[in-house]
């Protein structure tokens, strides 16, 4: 596919919502009074942290492993990922029968490299400070003649990852704005397509933490910037840079980028944990938490925010309550 911000059309997207119709769980829509009345916008809340393996990233992970060739099935896949990722590929590997080994960091959270184990995959863990996992990747799959399945930079990832959108706007109708957690921009990029797709001229903001502003920095400069092993408490955010293929997406469909503080982050995720009982992640906060900052005027609209997954380090996290 050319590189030319056209590589995932709508067409795409449908068509990975019917791959994955019965496999993914179609996550609920919540509402809240108490965050309507606070924002001044009427709010519905897409809950991926209560999609299989924890979040929105098995939907990319299934559409891709889905159409691998029955050679590459029966050879396995490798990914790399500091979580989420990681337990979506084990989870469709294992559902689909397909091997799968995974290159996480040694400091990612425990909870999700034992998950990603108990889904059956070999996980080889390295050091983000010293290697560069993509090497490791690549050396490992030529060596066992695996197929990368990259977390985000892919044609079929980022279709999968629009249905998180697709759904959310069938069940609600249309949408004023739609903000939508960034890493490296697969679930962003796919959810403005269908996005776009449903709802012509909605505003769809991308949110990435303050110390991983690498998506930011491209879109207001219109060239990939990078920043080196980010400092976050959004692990899953803790991306290099925007891929070749999400990058002129997010450039076309995209109508702007935020950054939030990881305070302001833990604010919205402990809000989210004690006023809508559920237990969404750091990363999975960062739509709530551009909207409760107010970095975009809402009132009076209709928005819509993914909260993009629920594998929170508990123990972890709750050393963050003051």
């Amino acid at each position: 596919m050319e590189n030319d911000g056209a590589a995932v059309r709508y067409a795409d997207v449908a068509a990975a919502a019917e791959v994955l119709a019965g496999h993914a769980h179609r996550t609920p829509v919540m509402t809240s009074r108490m965050l309507d009345e606070r924002t001044g916008a009427r709010v519905f809340f897409k809950c991926e942290n209560l999609q299989r393996a924890g979040a929105f990233k098995f939907r990319g992970a299934y559409n891709a492993l889905s159409r691998l060739t029955p050679v590459q099935r029966q050879a396995g896949v490798i990914a790399y990922s500091s979580g989420n990722h990681a337990q979506a590929v084990a989870l469709a590997g294992q559902l689909l029968g397909v091997p799968a080994v995974i290159v996480m960091p040694d400091d990612a959270p425990k909870v999700k490299v034992d998950a990603t184990r108990e889904y059956g995959a070999d996980v080889v863990l390295y050091d983000r400070s010293r290697d560069r996992r993509e090497e490791i990747a690549d050396r490992l799959a030529r060596a066992r003649g695996l197929t990368l399945i990259p977390p985000f930079d892919h044609p079929h990832i980022i279709a999968g990852q629009g249905t998180a959108a697709l759904e959310l706007i069938q069940e609600t109708g249309r949408l004023d704005a739609l903000f939508v957690p960034c890493g490296g921009g697969g679930l962003v990029s796919g959810s403005a397509i269908a996005a776009q797709g449903l709802a012509p001229g909605i505003r769809v903001y991308a949110v990435e933490p303050e110390h991983g502003d690498d998506v930011q920095r491209s879109f207001r400069t219109g060239s990939i910037q990078r920043v080196e092993n980010p400092q976050t408490i959004a692990d899953g955010a803790r991306t290099n840079a925007p891929g070749r293929h999400t990058f002129p997406l997010i450039q076309r469909y995209v109508s702007d980028v935020y950054t939030v503080t990881d305070d302001e982050l833990l604010q919205a995720m402990f809000l989210l944990w004690e006023r809508m009982k559920i237990i969404v992640e750091p990363t999975g906060a960062l739509g709530a938490a551009a909207l409760l900052e107010g970095k975009a005027d809402v009132r009076g609209k209709r928005v819509g925010v993914i909260l993009s997954g629920g594998n929170a380090d508990i123990a972890a996290l709750c050393s963050y309550v003051k």
